[in-house]
């Protein structure tokens, strides 16, 4: 029976906590929609149905959902065939019908199988990406759009190319206002008295500071002030009126259309991965160690996509950077996404112009450090420590997550894991040893427990190695499966090369029905003096037949 969850348990942190993802989303929720070529309002309806919706429908505690920079360039894409976005968002419902399916189908359970190592990886690739694109941000230059993950760029430069820019683009403003923003937010998790100020966080007040300071910037007449295009950029709708024009409902004539569906197929697969590894990356961050059912995640996720297409809203997932954002900060429950997810409706409809004065440079100072917690030394560390098969895995995922994207790097660790698992098994299929005697080398040969065709190739290039004239012990008293593959190799090397070779085999172990050979040997603990006992008991059943007849 599922435990109900007291939204209002924690109200005081995860309020808190809330405030922060909003003033963290809200900029990328407007970056994100300006890259895929959408109406900027239509970030803004997917952070709100992700925090509210999908934040009440979601067991997850800590993960975050809203636009994501992974879909940016599917959108595009299809916004672009389409030459529509009202047909476009008939693909983003058809998303969330399908991504309702896969719940229904307990498909959310292939998160079992990502490795933490993986994850890990994941989640410091994400860090490091957030570094390398919040730092121009926070020296005022703003080439890239809030929230790009992407290594190349429009513009030819890459996330390494672009810190060297930033020295043509420097603005004394934006560093002055990192600074103290920078300043505040430490200071707040360090000094006690501001720790127990937890109602209040640290990010808040570092953005009043950088606002007010941008502030006294303008009204000085300081070279310093901020210029508009470094400042959060919210639509400002005039009247109610206005603002139900902006949005967009979906044009259901384009469903005869295949594109469309296929368009919806795809979003669906990759926000439903997305997602699941979100997921996986917020339960390994939980400190409570609480599991999502990600079942009825995807269930959320394609109910959210429904609800946002029909509003104009673009697609979203569970959101790796807001989910970072939102433990940071110290949320409990899920209620800080619900909070965060009111705050931004709160914001269109109330307060846009203050929120217009927000600089980036403040918001990306606290993504920085956001990133920071994600890929902080200690981690890399931990992961040295655990041997090679543990760091290999975990560094290559990070660093394909930096060079390529999210997804890429993932499957390049999974798959350098699954080697390393493929490698392990090989290793353990047997053991092979040999014993000095006087009358000769005895060589042994210990199968494990399981041994799949997968150790065809190491078993046969072992027994290929035997040299001739030797004694060989294969033991398989401790094994539950052998493979027909082995089986063949083991009968067919002791039924013809080591007859030609003289070498002679011992099988122990081994069961009547594998069918080696129809013969004593074959049968389990069989021992060399078996051989003697069966000679015994043969010689004298030929004593007592041939006596009578030589009477």
């Amino acid at each position: 029976m599922t435990k109900k969850i007291n939204l209002f348990a924690n109200l005081k942190s995860d309020f808190a906590s809330g405030l922060v993802v909003f003033l963290v989303a809200l900029p990328l929720c407007l970056g994100i929609a300006m890259a895929s070529g959408a109406p900027l309002f239509s970030g803004i309806i997917s952070g709100i149905i992700g925090g509210i919706v999908v934040g009440y429908l979601s067991k997850s505690h800590l993960s975050v959902s809203g636009p994501a920079a992974g879909l940016t360039a599917i959108i595009l894409t299809a916004i672009t065939d389409f030459g529509a976005f009202d047909i476009f968002l008939t693909s983003v419902f058809l998303a969330g019908i399908f991504q309702l399916v896969l719940g229904f189908i307990k498909a959310g359970s292939i998160s079992n199988y990502f490795p933490t190592n993986v994850i890990e990886g994941m989640l410091a690739g994400i860090g490091v990406i957030i570094i390398l694109k919040q730092l121009p941000h926070a020296f005022g230059y703003d080439a890239d759009f809030e929230g790009d993950q992407s290594f190349s760029q429009s513009n030819g430069d890459n996330s390494f190319s672009s810190l060297f820019d930033v020295f043509n683009h420097v603005q004394l403003g934006a560093i002055a206002i990192t600074v103290v923003s920078l300043i505040i937010l430490i200071s707040w998790d360090k000094v006690p008295f501001l720790k127990k100020l937890k109602l209040v966080p640290g990010a808040l007040i570092a953005v009043v500071a950088g606002i007010i300071l941008n502030e006294f910037f303008i009204r000085t007449g300081s070279s310093m002030a901020i210029a508009n295009e470094h400042l959060v950029s919210l639509p400002v709708p005039s009247s109610f009126e206005e603002l139900k024009g902006i949005i967009v409902t979906p044009n259901f004539a384009g469903i005869t259309n295949p594109k469309v569906w296929v368009v919806g197929l795809t979003i669906a697969i990759v926000a439903s991965i997305e997602t699941l590894l979100c997921i996986e990356a917020s339960d390994r961050m939980d400190e409570q160690k609480r599991y999502t059912d990600t079942n009825i995640e995807l269930k959320a996720q394609g109910i959210g996509n429904m609800i946002s297409a029909l509003l104009g809203g673009l697609p979203m997932t569970s959101v790796v950077v807001r989910t970072s954002a939102n433990n940071a900060a110290g949320a409990k429950s899920k209620m800080s996404a619900i909070i965060h997810g009111v705050l931004l409706l709160i914001s269109v409809l109330a307060i846009p112009v203050i929120l217009n004065k927000i600089p980036l440079a403040t918001l990306a100072t606290i993504l920085i450090l956001v990133g920071y917690k994600l890929a902080k030394p200690a981690t890399f560390i931990h992961f040295w420590e655990k041997g090679k098969y543990q760091f290999i895995p975990f560094v290559a995922t990070l660093v394909a997550v930096v060079t390529t994207d999210l997804l890429k790097g993932v499957a390049l660790g999974i798959i350098i894991s699954i080697i390393f698992i493929l490698k392990g098994n090989l290793k353990r299929a047997y053991s092979f040893k040999k014993e000095e005697y006087v009358d000769g080398d005895i060589i042994h040969i210990d199968l494990a427990q399981e041994v799949s065709f997968l150790n065809k190739a190491a078993i046969k290039s072992t027994l290929s190695d035997i040299p001739e004239n030797s004694k060989v012990i294969i033991n398989a008293q401790d094994t539950v499966y052998i493979a027909h593959d082995i089986l063949d190799l083991i009968k067919e090397f002791k039924e013809t090369r080591a007859v030609d070779e003289n070498i002679k085999v011992k099988l122990k172990g081994f069961k009547k029905a594998y069918d080696l050979e129809n013969s004593p040997e074959a049968t389990n603990h069989v021992t060399f003096e078996h051989y003697y006992d069966v000679a015994k008991r043969q010689m004298v059943k030929k004593e007592i037949v041939e006596t009578p007849n030589n009477e």
